[in-house]
Protein backbone atom coordinates (compact mmCIF):
# COMPACT_ATOMS: atom_id res chain seq x y z
CA UNK A 1 0.00 0.00 0.00
CA UNK A 2 3.30 2.45 0.94
CA UNK A 3 4.33 1.77 -2.64
CA UNK A 4 0.55 2.44 -4.56
CA UNK A 5 0.54 5.80 -1.90
CA UNK A 6 4.13 6.91 -3.02
CA UNK A 7 3.46 6.22 -6.79
CA UNK A 8 -0.23 8.11 -6.39
CA UNK A 9 2.17 10.85 -4.76
CA UNK A 10 4.79 11.02 -7.56
CA UNK A 11 2.16 10.74 -10.14
CA UNK A 12 0.48 13.84 -8.33
CA UNK A 13 3.91 15.83 -7.93
CA UNK A 14 4.78 15.00 -11.61
CA UNK A 15 1.71 16.50 -13.08
CA UNK A 16 1.93 19.63 -11.52
CA UNK A 17 5.70 20.30 -12.19
CA UNK A 18 4.91 19.56 -15.55
CA UNK A 19 2.18 20.41 -17.25
CA UNK A 20 1.74 24.59 -17.26
CA UNK A 21 -1.50 25.87 -17.98
CA UNK A 22 -1.54 26.08 -22.05
CA UNK A 23 -3.13 28.70 -23.82
CA UNK A 24 -6.24 28.38 -24.95
CA UNK A 25 -8.20 30.33 -27.93
CA UNK A 26 -12.13 30.37 -28.70
CA UNK A 27 -12.15 27.91 -31.44
CA UNK A 28 -10.66 25.26 -29.21
CA UNK A 29 -13.43 25.76 -26.30
CA UNK A 30 -15.66 22.64 -25.59
CA UNK A 31 -19.70 24.00 -26.74
CA UNK A 32 -22.12 23.54 -23.99
CA UNK A 33 -25.66 24.34 -25.27
CA UNK A 34 -27.81 26.84 -23.05
CA UNK A 35 -31.59 27.67 -23.98
CA UNK A 36 -33.83 30.36 -22.30
CA UNK A 37 -35.61 29.30 -19.84
CA UNK A 38 -33.55 26.43 -19.06
CA UNK A 39 -30.86 26.55 -16.20
CA UNK A 40 -27.66 25.01 -17.06
CA UNK A 41 -25.76 23.24 -13.86
CA UNK A 42 -22.07 22.82 -14.27
CA UNK A 43 -20.97 20.25 -11.67
CA UNK A 44 -17.01 20.18 -10.50
CA UNK A 45 -15.18 17.11 -8.58
CA UNK A 46 -13.89 19.45 -6.16
CA UNK A 47 -15.11 23.16 -4.92
CA UNK A 48 -15.40 26.00 -7.09
CA UNK A 49 -13.49 28.99 -6.76
CA UNK A 50 -14.06 31.28 -8.95
CA UNK A 51 -16.90 31.40 -12.19
CA UNK A 52 -16.50 34.19 -15.25
CA UNK A 53 -19.23 34.72 -17.44
CA UNK A 54 -17.93 36.72 -20.39
CA UNK A 55 -21.05 38.84 -21.61
CA UNK A 56 -24.10 40.04 -19.82
CA UNK A 57 -25.87 37.57 -21.92
CA UNK A 58 -25.37 34.98 -19.16
CA UNK A 59 -25.62 34.87 -15.78
CA UNK A 60 -25.36 32.70 -12.46
CA UNK A 61 -24.58 31.65 -9.00
CA UNK A 62 -23.18 28.99 -6.93
CA UNK A 63 -26.10 27.22 -5.30
CA UNK A 64 -23.19 25.03 -3.63
CA UNK A 65 -19.59 24.64 -3.58
CA UNK A 66 -19.51 22.12 -6.27
CA UNK A 67 -22.30 23.52 -8.47
CA UNK A 68 -22.00 26.48 -10.69
CA UNK A 69 -25.75 27.22 -12.00
CA UNK A 70 -25.74 29.52 -15.23
CA UNK A 71 -28.56 30.63 -17.46
CA UNK A 72 -29.48 33.35 -19.75
CA UNK A 73 -30.02 36.54 -18.13
CA UNK A 74 -33.59 38.03 -18.08
CA UNK A 75 -33.53 41.16 -19.29
CA UNK A 76 -32.18 39.91 -22.90
CA UNK A 77 -35.21 39.52 -24.06
CA UNK A 78 -38.28 41.92 -23.74
CA UNK A 79 -41.68 41.47 -22.25
CA UNK A 80 -43.20 41.76 -25.55
CA UNK A 81 -40.68 39.28 -27.67
CA UNK A 82 -41.71 36.80 -24.71
CA UNK A 83 -45.30 37.20 -25.33
CA UNK A 84 -44.46 36.29 -28.83
CA UNK A 85 -42.43 33.72 -28.19
CA UNK A 86 -39.31 35.15 -29.79
CA UNK A 87 -35.98 35.99 -28.99
CA UNK A 88 -32.77 38.32 -29.77
CA UNK A 89 -30.71 34.91 -29.97
CA UNK A 90 -30.55 33.00 -33.24
CA UNK A 91 -30.38 29.54 -32.70
CA UNK A 92 -26.49 28.64 -32.93
CA UNK A 93 -25.51 32.20 -32.05
CA UNK A 94 -22.52 32.42 -29.13
CA UNK A 95 -23.49 33.73 -26.06
CA UNK A 96 -20.43 33.94 -24.29
CA UNK A 97 -17.46 32.36 -22.53
CA UNK A 98 -18.09 30.56 -19.33
CA UNK A 99 -14.60 29.99 -16.91
CA UNK A 100 -14.70 27.29 -13.95
CA UNK A 101 -11.90 27.48 -11.65
CA UNK A 102 -11.49 24.64 -9.04
CA UNK A 103 -8.68 24.13 -6.52
CA UNK A 104 -6.25 22.79 -8.78
CA UNK A 105 -7.73 23.34 -12.36
CA UNK A 106 -9.10 25.81 -15.13
CA UNK A 107 -12.17 24.67 -17.08
CA UNK A 108 -13.66 27.01 -20.14
CA UNK A 109 -16.56 26.26 -22.24
CA UNK A 110 -18.27 28.43 -25.22
CA UNK A 111 -21.84 28.61 -24.82
CA UNK A 112 -24.05 28.54 -27.61
CA UNK A 113 -27.87 29.59 -27.42
CA UNK A 114 -30.53 26.84 -28.88
CA UNK A 115 -34.26 27.36 -28.98
CA UNK A 116 -35.96 26.05 -25.94
CA UNK A 117 -37.94 23.87 -27.83
CA UNK A 118 -34.86 21.64 -28.64
CA UNK A 119 -35.68 18.57 -26.28
CA UNK A 120 -32.15 17.93 -26.43
CA UNK A 121 -30.46 21.18 -24.79
CA UNK A 122 -28.43 19.76 -21.92
CA UNK A 123 -29.37 20.97 -17.96
CA UNK A 124 -25.98 19.64 -16.37
CA UNK A 125 -22.83 18.49 -17.25
CA UNK A 126 -19.75 17.42 -15.36
CA UNK A 127 -16.64 18.68 -15.50
CA UNK A 128 -14.36 15.96 -17.60
CA UNK A 129 -10.30 15.29 -17.01
CA UNK A 130 -10.25 16.40 -20.86
CA UNK A 131 -11.56 19.87 -19.94
CA UNK A 132 -9.46 20.59 -16.90
CA UNK A 133 -6.30 22.55 -17.32
CA UNK A 134 -3.97 21.95 -14.19
CA UNK A 135 -2.88 25.29 -12.27
CA UNK A 136 0.57 25.53 -11.41
CA UNK A 137 1.62 26.63 -7.27
CA UNK A 138 4.82 27.82 -5.76
CA UNK A 139 4.29 24.86 -3.28
CA UNK A 140 2.34 21.92 -3.65
CA UNK A 141 -1.61 22.22 -2.50
CA UNK A 142 -3.59 19.10 -2.65
CA UNK A 143 -7.44 20.24 -3.52
CA UNK A 144 -10.12 18.36 -1.77
CA UNK A 145 -10.29 14.95 -4.45
CA UNK A 146 -6.45 14.84 -4.07
CA UNK A 147 -6.79 14.69 -0.53
CA UNK A 148 -10.37 12.34 -0.66
CA UNK A 149 -7.75 10.28 -2.70
CA UNK A 150 -4.95 10.05 0.15
CA UNK A 151 -7.31 9.40 2.52
CA UNK A 152 -8.90 6.16 0.60
CA UNK A 153 -5.42 5.21 0.41
CA UNK A 154 -5.01 5.47 4.46
CA UNK A 155 -8.35 3.50 4.87
CA UNK A 156 -8.23 0.83 2.90
CA UNK A 157 -5.19 -0.43 4.72
CA UNK A 158 -6.22 -2.43 7.92
CA UNK A 159 -6.36 -1.04 11.77
CA UNK A 160 -3.19 -0.46 13.57
CA UNK A 161 -3.63 -3.13 16.36
CA UNK A 162 -1.27 -1.42 18.64
CA UNK A 163 -2.65 2.08 17.89
CA UNK A 164 -0.62 5.53 19.41
CA UNK A 165 -3.14 6.62 21.62
CA UNK A 166 -6.23 4.57 23.04
CA UNK A 167 -8.95 5.77 25.64
CA UNK A 168 -11.76 4.18 27.15
CA UNK A 169 -14.71 5.78 29.04
CA UNK A 170 -18.64 5.11 29.75
CA UNK A 171 -18.08 2.20 27.03
CA UNK A 172 -16.68 4.36 24.35
CA UNK A 173 -13.69 3.42 23.18
CA UNK A 174 -11.04 6.41 21.05
CA UNK A 175 -7.97 5.58 19.35
CA UNK A 176 -5.46 7.65 17.28
CA UNK A 177 -4.44 4.34 14.77
CA UNK A 178 -1.71 6.49 13.22
CA UNK A 179 -0.83 9.75 12.12
CA UNK A 180 0.53 10.33 7.93
CA UNK A 181 2.00 13.35 6.47
CA UNK A 182 2.75 14.23 3.02
CA UNK A 183 4.46 17.70 2.43
CA UNK A 184 2.50 19.96 4.40
CA UNK A 185 -0.35 18.17 5.73
CA UNK A 186 -1.01 15.91 8.43
CA UNK A 187 -3.21 12.74 8.41
CA UNK A 188 -5.14 11.50 11.64
CA UNK A 189 -6.52 8.17 11.21
CA UNK A 190 -8.88 8.12 13.62
CA UNK A 191 -11.15 5.38 15.76
CA UNK A 192 -14.34 5.35 17.40
CA UNK A 193 -15.62 2.06 19.47
CA UNK A 194 -18.75 2.07 21.39
CA UNK A 195 -19.18 -0.82 23.36
CA UNK A 196 -23.33 -0.23 24.11
CA UNK A 197 -26.37 -0.72 22.93
CA UNK A 198 -26.98 2.50 22.80
CA UNK A 199 -25.99 4.82 19.48
CA UNK A 200 -23.82 7.37 19.39
CA UNK A 201 -24.54 10.88 17.67
CA UNK A 202 -21.97 13.17 17.20
CA UNK A 203 -22.72 16.62 18.14
CA UNK A 204 -18.31 17.34 17.78
CA UNK A 205 -15.20 16.49 17.30
CA UNK A 206 -12.83 19.31 19.05
CA UNK A 207 -9.28 19.70 18.21
CA UNK A 208 -7.04 22.22 20.13
CA UNK A 209 -3.59 22.91 21.67
CA UNK A 210 -3.92 23.62 25.59
CA UNK A 211 -1.44 23.29 27.81
CA UNK A 212 0.02 20.40 29.40
CA UNK A 213 -0.29 21.38 33.05
CA UNK A 214 -2.93 23.73 34.09
CA UNK A 215 -2.17 25.25 37.20
CA UNK A 216 -5.68 27.63 36.92
CA UNK A 217 -8.78 27.20 35.32
CA UNK A 218 -7.50 31.03 33.70
CA UNK A 219 -3.93 30.56 32.81
CA UNK A 220 -5.07 27.98 30.19
CA UNK A 221 -4.77 29.08 26.82
CA UNK A 222 -6.49 27.13 24.27
CA UNK A 223 -6.12 27.60 20.06
CA UNK A 224 -8.98 25.40 18.65
CA UNK A 225 -8.24 24.03 15.54
CA UNK A 226 -10.32 22.76 12.76
CA UNK A 227 -9.39 19.86 9.95
CA UNK A 228 -8.91 21.16 6.40
CA UNK A 229 -10.33 17.73 5.11
CA UNK A 230 -12.29 14.93 6.40
CA UNK A 231 -13.40 11.94 5.04
CA UNK A 232 -16.78 11.27 5.93
CA UNK A 233 -18.83 13.86 7.49
CA UNK A 234 -20.71 10.99 9.57
CA UNK A 235 -22.57 12.15 12.57
CA UNK A 236 -24.32 9.01 14.09
CA UNK A 237 -22.58 5.41 14.43
CA UNK A 238 -24.10 2.10 16.47
CA UNK A 239 -20.44 0.27 16.93
CA UNK A 240 -17.66 1.48 15.04
CA UNK A 241 -16.73 4.54 13.15
CA UNK A 242 -13.47 5.10 11.59
CA UNK A 243 -12.21 8.31 9.74
CA UNK A 244 -9.60 10.01 8.36
CA UNK A 245 -8.85 13.78 9.20
CA UNK A 246 -6.27 16.36 7.37
CA UNK A 247 -4.69 19.42 8.76
CA UNK A 248 -2.00 21.95 7.42
CA UNK A 249 1.07 21.19 9.12
CA UNK A 250 1.57 22.48 12.47
CA UNK A 251 4.00 22.82 15.35
CA UNK A 252 3.41 22.68 19.35
CA UNK A 253 5.50 22.94 22.34
CA UNK A 254 6.61 19.92 24.75
CA UNK A 255 4.57 22.52 27.20
CA UNK A 256 1.47 21.66 25.28
CA UNK A 257 -0.70 18.69 24.28
CA UNK A 258 -3.39 18.43 21.43
CA UNK A 259 -6.43 17.64 23.26
CA UNK A 260 -9.42 15.68 21.11
CA UNK A 261 -13.09 15.82 22.22
CA UNK A 262 -15.80 13.72 21.21
CA UNK A 263 -19.11 14.86 22.67
CA UNK A 264 -22.47 12.91 22.24
CA UNK A 265 -25.40 15.56 20.98
CA UNK A 266 -27.41 14.88 23.89
CA UNK A 267 -27.52 17.11 27.04
CA UNK A 268 -26.65 14.26 28.74
CA UNK A 269 -23.92 12.48 26.30
CA UNK A 270 -21.17 10.77 26.53
CA UNK A 271 -18.01 12.90 25.85
CA UNK A 272 -14.30 11.64 25.72
CA UNK A 273 -11.12 13.08 25.41
CA UNK A 274 -7.49 12.42 23.96
CA UNK A 275 -3.92 14.22 24.53
CA UNK A 276 -1.63 13.36 21.94
CA UNK A 277 2.02 14.86 22.49
CA UNK A 278 4.16 16.43 19.51
CA UNK A 279 6.48 13.04 20.06
CA UNK A 280 3.35 11.47 18.55
CA UNK A 281 3.12 14.17 15.47
CA UNK A 282 6.60 13.46 14.46
CA UNK A 283 7.02 9.81 14.15
CA UNK A 284 4.54 10.31 11.42
CA UNK A 285 4.22 7.59 8.72
CA UNK A 286 5.55 9.25 5.01
CA UNK A 287 3.28 8.15 2.08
Amino acid sequence: MKSFLYTLLLFTATLKAQTATKEKIISDLPEIEIAEGVNLHIISPEPIQYVDLSTEKLTGDLPTTNIARIKITDSQTSAEDKKKKTSIFFNGDQAGIITVVGQSFIAQYKAVYRHSENLNTITNIHIQPEAMQPIEFDKMVFSNLELRRFAMGIIQKKSENNPIREEKNLKLSFQLNNVYVISDYIFLDMTFKNNSNLSYDIEALKFSIEDKKIHKATNNQSIEMTPLFQLNPQKHFKKNFRNIYVFKKFTYPNSKVMMIRLIEEQLSGRTIEMKVNYSDILKADTF
